[in-house]
């Protein structure tokens, strides 16, 4: 018999226990008949002042994923959402990779992960060849993206990393802050823009920004969940998070 109330799916959503965009963004997506079962995993919310502390806080929160994974599938998920974005980025694609393969050995069902979830979108809209991009990140993580991107076949033109601080300070940036970053990375040389690091809210922000900026731009919440959403069959479209979720 199905869930009552996740009668369609239910989504077992992975995120730093830092985090809080994660979990309303998601929810914001979420259609009748899906339900979004958020499983934390372990983060301190540890000082991010170097390219060094921002990799070994990101490797910390790697190493707890499987914890939180146990955790989640108690309550028999049909698929998994990953509600954090750097990890899935780090040694380009075939890191992505094993880490999905990790992931979907110990829980038995499938996951949607940033990284992939992106560059669906980006091919989803079509005849995108050149991007640019912005995280909260620090340089040595802007690597691991820009590298991943390449991968997929995907030139980065310009990127931004804003340097957070601590985790919980990204969900503080302003859409103020970030409509600028938006319109300094903008450009005739630019196909689409992508925004990554799951703790910056931009759901509703990159919505708007494609009407401005007259193309592509993708939150990585937006295409994680449209990713899973599509990947189970659910073909809802829905208006004010972009063309992602009310074309495609």
């Amino acid at each position: 018999m199905p869930d009552v109330q996740g009668w369609r799916a239910k989504f077992g959503v992975l995120g730093p226990s830092t985090n809080t965009i994660v979990q309303p963004d998601f929810d914001a997506m979420r259609p009748m008949g899906v339900t979004n079962h958020y499983s934390r995993i372990f983060t301190p919310n540890a000082n991010a002042v170097s390219n060094e502390s921002s990799r070994a806080g990101t490797e910390v929160i790697a190493g707890n994923v499987l914890d939180a994974v146990r955790s989640v599938m108690t309550c028999k998920p049909d698929y998994l959402v990953m509600g954090m974005s750097a990890v899935t980025f780090f040694d380009g694609a075939k890191g992505a990779d094993a880490f999905v393969k990790k992931v979907e050995d110990e829980a038995g069902v499938k996951i949607s992960v940033g990284s992939h979830a992106c560059a669906a979108a980006l091919n989803a809209y079509g005849g995108v060849k050149r991007i640019a991009f912005l995280s909260p990140y620090w340089p040595v993580i802007n690597a691991e993206v820009k590298r991943y991107f390449g991968d997929m076949g995907f030139e980065t033109v310009r990127e931004t990393c804003l340097q957070c601080k601590s985790w919980t300070a990204i969900a503080e940036v302003t859409e103020d802050t970030l409509r600028g970053v938006l319109r300094e990375l903008d450009g005739d040389d630019v196909d689409a823009i992508v925004q990554v690091g799951t703790n910056l809210s931009m759901v509703r922000l990159a919505a708007a920004a494609e009407m401005w900026l007259g193309k592509p731009v993708v939150a990585i919440n937006t295409a994680t969940y449209w990713h899973a959403l599509r990947a189970n069959g659910i073909k809802d479209q829905m208006q004010g998070f972009g063309r992602l979720l009310s074309d495609f």
